[in-house]
């Protein structure tokens, strides 16, 4: 990705066939679909998913956000939901991310890494040769009830930025967005694309008025220094 042009907008956590085309329509390079999680906002059934999936345009990415943490049961999962993009919000267990290539060809592979604190460097620094591209968010897996996204929280943007820094693959940036601070957010980090999805809800529902303000504000300031895709 060229510094000077802007970070890509991923609009998370579609409900519908309807807020993926809002989505879309007001500048979204991708959207996300939640599958089952143990706890945040978002999830919906893997049948919805696969309904919304083949209604984005070329283009766009979709972005299947799975828990699982087995390379079999993930990639079954992506077979039904038929994403674009993969997008490991937990650690893998059983399996390898090259094991996930081979079996899922042509499919994007992004891996979240949490920002708790400086040991997420370490971590992303660990799996960057094995992904397409890395997402830092502000959840947190050692809890008793996993946190693995959609938490409304920002985590150290210092870390994020050393995290970018180091790493050879696109970054993206999620945790507590919102157009009021997606600006300093992409100023500090200068990340690939953000990831927004509380920052453009009221009452559970995407608001296109939030939204619009949110890419708008991307939109004034320059992307990542980076690598891209």
């Amino acid at each position: 990705m060229h510094p000077t042009s802007r970070p890509r907008v991923k609009v998370c956590c579609m409900a519908s066939v309807e807020e993926a085309a809002i989505a879309v329509r007001l500048g979204a390079a991708a959207v996300g679909l939640v599958s089952a999680m143990p706890s945040g906002p978002g999830p919906i059934p893997e049948e919805l998913i696969a309904e919304i999936a083949p209604t984005v345009p070329p283009g766009v990415a979709t972005f299947l956000l799975t828990s699982r943490q087995d390379v079999p049961s993930i990639v079954a999962q992506q077979r039904r939901c038929r994403a674009n993009t993969l997008q490991t919000v937990d650690h893998l267990v059983t399996g390898t991310h090259a094991e996930l290539r081979d079996a899922l060809p042509g499919i994007g592979i992004v891996q979240v890494v949490h920002v708790t604190g400086p040991e997420a460097f370490d971590e992303a620094v660990r799996v960057a040769p094995f992904v397409d591209a890395i997402l830092l968010d502000s959840g947190n897996q050692s809890l008793a009830v996993k946190e693995l996204g959609g938490t409304g929280r920002r985590h150290d943007w210092a870390v994020s930025r050393r995290i970018r820094e180091a790493v050879g693959v696109p970054v993206w940036l999620a945790g507590g967005l919102a157009a009021g601070n997606v600006v300093e957010a992409v100023e500090t980090v200068r990340p690939f694309g953000v990831d927004v999805c509380s920052g453009v809800r009221s009452t559970g529902r995407l608001d296109p008025a939030k939204l619009e303000a949110f890419i708008r504000a991307v939109e004034k300031v320059a992307g990542a220094a980076g690598p891209g895709v």
